[in-house]
């Protein structure tokens, strides 16, 4: 086989395989429906409304910490929903899910070494599409499964063009490693979790081969490429909360930048991480047994665990060189997986342990099994032996829980409101914790909305966030109403008496929407309800 080959050009079958994943991704999406799930009515719909709009200031903490997330990422969604028919744009959504595909098939097919390596890329590399949470989180925007096409993308340009970046010119090494680093830095400026990511692309691209010169020409380039990418999608939006708040990651990290709106806190999610080095040791197996022990969201699946077990019984062959001699796999290819898997999961596991921000390592795990297998020191059918049934095992042992999902009706947001007779001169308050902002795109777009009660703002924790809301409040002279959840209409009862305000509890009305409720919709007035 001439080495070369390995980085010819697609053929014309392969862009059909290509082709057709892509489509039934996207086919399989709209057959889902809309997604219900609570990010969405949260923030998904209301944030990239506000940012179109200006209501960053005119509204205030509508979607909990979510309100002050970088918009970006959901304004093409967004905008297709809002101009063009639904189906249009989850399927677009599926479309862009799917090309995940196109990456790891890259990857697997640069990977092996044999002939019949076109085939066993595609085959790997549609397993790598059935994780249990990649099937879950299909035609959601919760994103991590349309990020992780930037981030496969820099590694497979890492590994497609190892050669070039081993020994080739420096200037179109460099190139290769800016634009990798780009699109890598790129999806951590749209989403902070994306983070570890970088680290695991400066791994790869480090343990690559080359001299001196070449390893420091694209080390230096890829981080360039990738400072260049947070900066163009991360950094307009930084700036504008560090004037808006004073803390560029608003409201995170805010014990280290002491934004005076809010409190001293971290306000991470920490609930996943684990408690010492034994359960960090072991989390891959814990979560493998019960999602409950990483994610929010239903799920089963076993292929980071067996990627973990792999690399690792793998580990001692590689750092002596006890490989096979018939090799299946490129050496430096599966050096560079390795690097970029481990230490992404090691900075995962260490910042947030939630497992839904590994989705890309869940899509890559199949290609990191078999490489790893590859390199074991045994005949060759047993290795391919090995591989197929570590994959059939991960297959029969995956199990997506798909999300509640709406009909493909249009609008793609249907809000039926109470009238409301002056929207001028209205004000509405909204109290508890439950995902309301997908509503608010649906109100006049006159009428400024207020969450003084939630996960960022309670009424009496004395932050400049509530003492703004209150004065707001009190120099309002037209008419207030609150939005609540039925469940929480006592929660929103407790507030409003904060606030010195009281719901008419006979005028209530419902708020029906076709992602879920009913709300309740209520006039508030002055005066604090008496308490019997």
């Amino acid at each position: 086989m001439n080495p070369k080959s390995k980085h010819a050009p697609l053929a014309p079958q392969e862009w059909l395989f290509l082709a057709l994943v892509i489509a039934g991704w996207s086919l399989f999406v709209c057959a889902l429906g809309k997604d219900m799930s609570w990010d969405f009515r949260n923030y998904h719909w209301y944030a990239p409304y506000a940012f179109l709009n200006d209501r960053l200031g005119f509204d205030l903490a509508v979607s909990h910490h979510a309100t002050y997330y970088n918009p970006l990422l959901d304004v093409p969604f967004y905008w297709l929903a809002t101009h063009t028919r639904a189906w249009v744009a989850l399927a677009t959504l599926g479309a862009v899910q799917g090309a995940n595909i196109i990456p790891l098939y890259l990857i697997a097919r640069s990977l092996f070494l044999i002939e019949e390596r076109k085939l066993i890329a595609g085959a790997v590399s549609l397993v790598c599409m059935t994780g249990g949470l990649t099937i879950s989180l299909a035609g959601t925007t919760y994103y991590d499964n349309v990020l992780s096409v930037a981030i496969l993308s820099g590694l497979a340009l890492l590994i497609t063009q190892r050669d070039v970046l081993d020994g080739g010119p420096l200037v179109k090494g460099a190139l290769i490693a800016a634009l990798a680093g780009f699109v890598t830095g790129m999806a951590a400026g749209l989403k902070l979790p994306m983070a570890p990511y970088t680290i695991g692309f400066a791994a790869a691209l480090a343990v690559l081969p080359g001299d001196a010169k070449h390893r420091s020409v694209r080390l230096i380039a890829g981080g360039m490429g990738g400072v260049l990418g947070v900066a163009i999608f991360a950094g307009y939006w930084w700036l504008k909360m560090d004037h808006l708040t004073g803390n560029p990651l608003f409201p995170y990290f805010n014990d280290y930048f002491h934004s005076p709106l809010t409190g001293d806190a971290t306000f991470r999610d920490t609930r996943f991480l684990p408690d010492n080095l034994k359960q960090a040791l072991l989390y891959p197996f814990l979560f493998s047994i019960d999602w409950r022990v990483a994610n929010d969201l239903p799920f089963h699946d076993i292929r980071v665990g067996l990627a973990y077990v792999a690399v690792i019984v793998t580990l001692p062959f590689t750092i002596f060189r006890l490989h096979a001699r018939k090799g299946l796999v490129s050496i430096d290819a599966a050096t560079a997986l390795f690097a970029f898997a481990g230490v992404s999961y090691t900075v995962w596991v260490s910042l947030f342990a939630i497992y839904r921000y590994i989705l890309t390592l869940e899509m890559l795990a199949p290609i990191v099994i078999v490489a790893a297998i590859a390199l074991w020191p045994v005949s060759r059918p047993i290795r391919l032996c090995t591989m197929g049934i570590i994959l059939i095992l991960a297959v029969m042992n995956t199990r997506g829980g798909i999300l509640d999902r709406a009909p493909l009706d249009e609008p793609y947001v249907q809000v039926t409101l109470p009238p409301i007779e002056h929207p001028r001169h209205t004000m509405i308050l909204m109290t508890g914790e439950a995902p309301m902002g997908f509503i608010v795109p649906e109100l006049p777009p006159e009428i400024p909305v207020l969450r003084i009660d939630g996960w960022l703002v309670q009424p009496k924790d004395g932050s400049v966030l509530t003492r703004e809301a209150m004065k707001r409040v009190a120099a309002f002279t037209g008419d207030i109403f609150l939005i609540a959840n039925p469940y929480e209409m006592g929660r929103a009862r407790d507030a409003l008496t904060d606030y010195d305000l009281s719901i008419d509890w006979l005028g209530c009305r419902d708020i029906e929407t076709n992602l879920g409720g009913p709300y309740r919709f209520c006039p508030v007035e002055r005066g604090a309800e008496e308490t019997p």
